[in-house]
């Protein structure tokens, strides 16, 4: 390559960066081991007949970040404003309480790292010690700047396209069956189980610690006014739409060549690449497994950095990650989270159970409250201004609302008769 163009190419990942990549740090905090397992779930289930639902679930992300990111560009963070509302103290209780929920999906997170690397060294090596490397890594990934992990993040997640996409073309799926399964059908709808799965699609993208992340972080792309929105609109459609076509290349893999195999349902994230290696052959295996733990780990650093903005604002300082403070907590939240073979230890856990239980919390407990709060804020006019809701976006907004409150309390009472019962 001449130095000029090598030149350009810089110039030109500088320019996208400069207006861009946000939407990647968003995408990737949701992109875990819990929505490859459930959208590997889905199409070994229903092959592709809940397409549709990968769509709508990208659209109310995309719309609850877009409330985030407004929130921020217009009024104040998520948490601040909260503080506003319910003093110090009150904001202080709602930030530790949900960054319990963020400490559980680091542990989950860490978990599922090992677990995938464990089983690509061929058990070599146990999956508790490389959960606790896991959790170190996150620890020293998560202190650098945000330009720094601005660009890990989109790297990661534009590789992750290219793994599963790799894996759906060789797949061969039934291009006409993929199609229909974009158009919600009555069959879908008249099952209850499919739409229990397609709930939990939509959980695992519309992720709250997001709305706290973006509402702070516009300000590191310097969206501070109105000529910012647009921008910030093509930046979320850039980041869900790359997420949202990665979910759907599991989807298609799983409908493609698990359910023809005589699969029914999956034990854990791991069994698609176990699965995938029998009738693709060993190298489907090794992507598959290799975007699993990719994703894992990619979730781990922006979910850990939530707890840390909370807790700032609702002390009432400006959080910013560059400083000691921040760091601080960031890295005493990540470090518990190296601590997940304790949870198998002494709860009797296994990395399957934690890594379906813990983002069920998060969905019971955390989105709730967030969206609720979030809901609030878009809607009043001392914080908004004249960028309060209008009557069409608060319809809209209140979709994601009634959704949320719908998912804890349909879900709470097997979520909590699960863990009390010591798994599944």
């Amino acid at each position: 390559m001449s130095t000029s163009s090598g030149s350009g190419l810089r110039d030109a990942v500088s320019g996208f960066f400069q207006e861009y990549g946000l939407a990647f740090v968003m995408v990737a905090s949701y992109f875990g081991s819990g929505s490859v397992f459930i959208a590997s779930s889905a199409g070994v289930r229903y092959g592709y007949a809940l397409l549709w639902a990968v769509v709508g679930a990208a659209l109310l992300g995309f719309m609850g970040q877009d409330m985030s990111a407004r929130l921020g560009i217009f009024g104040e963070s998520l948490m601040t404003f909260i503080r506003g509302k319910l003093g110090e103290t009150g904001a202080l209780v709602v930030s530790l309480l949900l960054s319990v929920g963020c400490v559980a999906w680091a542990l989950e997170l860490t978990a599922a790292v090992g677990k995938g690397i464990s089983i690509l060294l061929g058990g070599a090596v146990g999956w508790m010690p490389l959960a606790v490397l896991t959790g170190l890594a996150a620890v020293v990934t998560g202190v650098l700047n945000y330009e720094g992990i601005e660009r890990v993040m989109t790297v990661m997640m534009l590789t992750l396209l290219v793994i599963y996409l790799v894996v759906a073309g060789a797949s061969a799926p039934d291009l006409g069956a993929f199609a229909a399964g974009f158009v919600p059908s009555t069959d879908t709808f008249g099952d209850p189980s499919a739409l229990t799965f397609a709930a939990g699609i939509v959980g695992t993208t519309a992720l709250w610690p997001n709305f706290f992340l973006e509402s702070n972080l516009v300000s590191e792309k310097g969206w501070t006014d109105a000529d910012d929105v647009s921008t910030m609109r093509r930046d979320l459609g850039i980041g869900y739409a790359v997420g949202a076509i990665t979910t759907v290349a599991i989807v298609i893999a799983a409908a493609a060549v698990l359910r023809p195999a005589g699969y029914t349902s999956l034990e854990t994230f791991i069994t698609p690449g176990r699965a995938l290696a029998d009738v693709l052959g060993q190298w489907a295996m090794t992507l598959f497994l290799l975007g699993a733990v990719a994703a894992a780990f990619n979730s781990i650093v922006p979910i850990m950095w939530a707890p840390a903005y909370m807790i700032q604002n609702a002390r009432g300082k400006e959080a910013d990650s560059g400083t000691r403070e921040f760091k601080l907590i960031y890295a005493v939240g990540a470090g518990i989270g190296c601590l997940s073979p304790l949870v198998t230890i002494l709860f009797g856990l296994s990395v399957v159970d934690m890594i379906l239980l813990f983002p069920a919390y998060n969905g019971i407990v955390g989105l709730p409250i967030t969206v609720v709060f979030l809901f609030w804020a878009l809607n009043d006019s001392e914080t908004m201004g004249e960028w309060t809701n209008g009557a069409a976006l608060t319809a809209a907004n209140l979709v994601l609302v009634v959704l949320a409150l719908f998912l804890s309390a349909t879900s709470a009472p097997s979520f909590f008769e699960t863990v009390t019962t010591g798994g599944f």
